[in-house]
């Protein structure tokens, strides 16, 4: 898989070289389906498990990009956003000559099935509470994080996804979590994690924090305003989104102001990786 420059507007493209070079938006309408994972489709063509990758590209504030690869399953890494976010870096970040978009909130938005929910809220910048609520060892944790002022490769990137070592044969039967292993997932028994240590004492919330990034990415933009989630998941996260962007009179395409200083400028230009493609492996 890499990470190619696009031009400025162009948002993030998923583009399957084995295919003649397929393209596939990362747009609400390309939403294929999400359990345990979110994947995108077009005209039948398949792009799986986006949501680690689109959550570093918005965390690291990457506007434009092309992600090419040459199967429909993106690499699962270690089960973080951070391997992205370090092949990001290693690419470079390029500013572009054009003010950045993004999605402001004009009216509350929720969705909910019974003790699950989500809503987005206006407020200034990038605001997510999020709580989950899961049988022993995780129970209930909660946090909070401001991506217009906290660092997201720092806080939010290196939390690993998760999952109950007693659910494993029936989900593999399901024909789910087939790549799933404990290089690249917390596995949990009765007493917590079988390959611990944590890299956060709140790695659980974290990680549906790094997951609710990337699936709100489907937006085609960062949005602008608060984000509260009480035990929701993929399929929440991306309901929100249609229902946020299928009420016209619940948000506004913005630009970021232009600044009075040369630093604050760059920071409201959009931007896209480096000239040198940054590479993944599977």
């Amino acid at each position: 898989m890499r990470l190619l420059p696009a031009p400025a507007g162009s948002g993030i493209v998923f583009r399957r070289t084995d295919l003649d070079d397929f393209e596939i938006a990362a747009v609400g309408r390309n939403v294929a389906k999400v359990s345990y994972a979110t994947s995108l489709m077009r005209q039948g063509v398949l792009i799986s498990t986006t949501e680690h990758l689109l959550s570093a590209l918005i965390g690291m504030g990457i506007d434009n990009v092309i992600v090419a690869l040459d199967n429909l399953e993106l690499p699962i890494l270690d089960g973080s956003a951070l391997p992205y976010v370090d092949a990001i870096l290693n690419g470079g970040i390029r500013v572009q000559r054009r003010r950045r978009e993004y999605i402001r909130v004009l009216k509350p938005v929720e969705v909910r099935e019974g003790n699950k929910f989500i809503g987005v809220y206006p407020g200034s910048g990038y605001r997510i509470q999020y709580t989950i609520d899961f049988p022993a060892p995780i129970g209930q944790q909660r946090t909070s994080i401001d991506l217009a002022a906290e660092t997201y490769g720092a806080l939010i990137a290196a939390a690993r996804t998760f999952g109950y070592k007693a659910d494993e044969t029936r989900l593999r039967d399901m024909g789910l979590i087939r790549g799933a292993s404990p290089e690249n997932a917390i596995v949990l028994g009765p007493k917590g994690p079988e390959n611990g240590p944590l890299r956060f004492k709140d790695e659980y919330v974290k990680h549906k924090v790094l997951d609710l990034i990337g699936d709100l990415a489907l937006a085609g933009r960062r949005i602008e305003g608060h984000v509260v989630a009480e035990r929701a998941g993929h399929a929440m996260h991306t309901a929100l989104v249609s229902r946020l962007l299928k009420d016209r009179s619940a948000w506004e395409m913005a630009r970021v102001p232009v600044a009075e200083s040369a630093h604050e400028e760059s920071e409201g230009l959009s931007a896209v990786v480096g000239r040198r493609p940054a590479l993944m492996g599977a």
